[in-house]
């Protein structure tokens, strides 16, 4: 492989600097900063505040603990995205893979490392096969993925929460959570930390999603049909069974999630506790805002997850509340699908202009495939 020279360095450090993303973010920053003005506060203190909140000594486990959880979700909904599918079924993927590992960490009769390694595979297994559920009702049934997948979260949250407050529940508690997991039956923590092994098996899952992505054939395939689904199926790309394997690997990681938030501290499944966060809509921000790109969708979650954590810092040190963060994310979307669009339009003017040119119908067509 050749050296990278410079030129080349210099080209690419341009490519991210030119980015949608980098651009809408810096967007919405100028935007909060407007809005702190206008009320009066002092928008260096509270994005400090922010910054050292959520990196700093006191806070950087909570990030790693928050950004676990979004980072799982995020790369969960970035699966299927990445071949223009849409699942909006996170939450009961979510719970499902909770409760199930829930269940077979309290009547497993393997020993402790066995069991924690069987409740993962549990919530891993029950969050595909629901899933894959909804995949079937589209191949089956033609109800599209988008409204199948919705729908079927909110039965699914209702399974686990009678499961919580009857059949497992902890005898002698007022709350609807589970008895607690046994002794040894939870994954290990750095330290003394909040932060467990589950950041570990999130980064697995990354490190597989990018690998895959770039040096396989399925991630060609995939990402063959998030860009032009027609020419996909017409290359022989059997898009129904593709729907039912990305559906079946996204409800998997979902319900790892789920798993490794059951297997944590408070080391019990509580009713409500998984989705209350609001986690898998936090996810789902990042992968549109990177695309469903393995490393962006990563690295955007990681992004969420550090206003998060930061934006309870800033509540507590200069009395903004910490709902200046949530509108920085809904702002960051507006002005990336705001700068799409329009790229999207000017790729389509200059296809229009230029018809029978076909060096420049070409190159239209190749920005309007990168754009999409």
């Amino acid at each position: 492989m050749a050296p990278r020279t410079p030129a080349a360095a210099g080209s690419a450090v341009a490519r991210v600097l030119r980015a949608p993303a980098l651009h809408s973010v810096v967007a919405a920053v100028l935007v909060g900063a407007l809005f702190l003005v206008g009320t009066g506060a002092d928008p260096f203190g509270a994005y400090g505040s922010v910054v050292s909140g959520a990196l700093g000594p006191d806070g950087i486990g909570s990030t790693l603990t928050t950004g676990t959880s979004i980072i799982g979700l995020a790369l969960a909904l970035a699966i299927p995205m990445r071949a223009g599918l849409l699942n909006l079924g996170g939450d009961g993927q979510l719970v499902l893979g909770g409760i199930a590992a829930a269940a077979t960490g309290l009547y497993s009769p393997l020993p402790a490392p066995l069991t924690v390694v069987a409740s993962l595979l549990a919530g891993m297994a029950a969050g595909a096969a629901y899933a894959a559920l909804a995949a079937v009702c589209q191949n089956r049934f033609g109800v599209p993925l988008l409204v199948s997948s919705l729908l079927l979260g909110y039965p699914a949250m209702s399974f686990a929460s009678y499961l919580a407050r009857f059949p497992l529940k902890e005898d002698g508690s007022s709350l609807p959570q589970t008895r607690r997991m046994p002794e040894g039956v939870e994954l290990p923590a750095f330290g003394s930390s909040t932060v467990t092994v589950g950041l570990l098996l999130v980064a697995v899952a990354v490190a597989v999603f990018v690998f895959a992505d770039a040096r396989t054939a399925t991630g060609y395939e995939i990402r063959m049909t998030g860009l032009n689904p027609r020419f996909a199926a017409y290359a022989g790309v059997d898009r129904p069974r593709l729907t039912l394997r990305l559906m079946a690997l996204s409800g998997a990681v979902a319900g790892l999630v789920g798993a490794i938030g059951v297997l944590s501290f408070p080391y019990r499944f509580i009713d409500g506790s998984l989705t209350a966060a609001g986690h898998t809509w936090t996810g789902l921000t990042a992968a549109l805002l990177a695309a469903a790109a393995p490393v962006g969708t990563a690295l955007a979650a990681l992004f969420f997850a550090a206003l998060e954590v930061g934006g309870l810092a800033m509540e507590r040190t200069t009395e903004v509340p910490r709902e200046l963060t949530q509108v920085l994310q809904a702002v960051v979307i507006v002005f990336l699908a705001a700068r799409l669009n329009l790229t999207w339009r000017r790729a389509r003017k200059k296809t229009v202009e230029l018809p029978g040119d076909t060096q420049g119908a070409n190159k239209a067509d190749t920005k309007e495939v990168s754009v999409r």
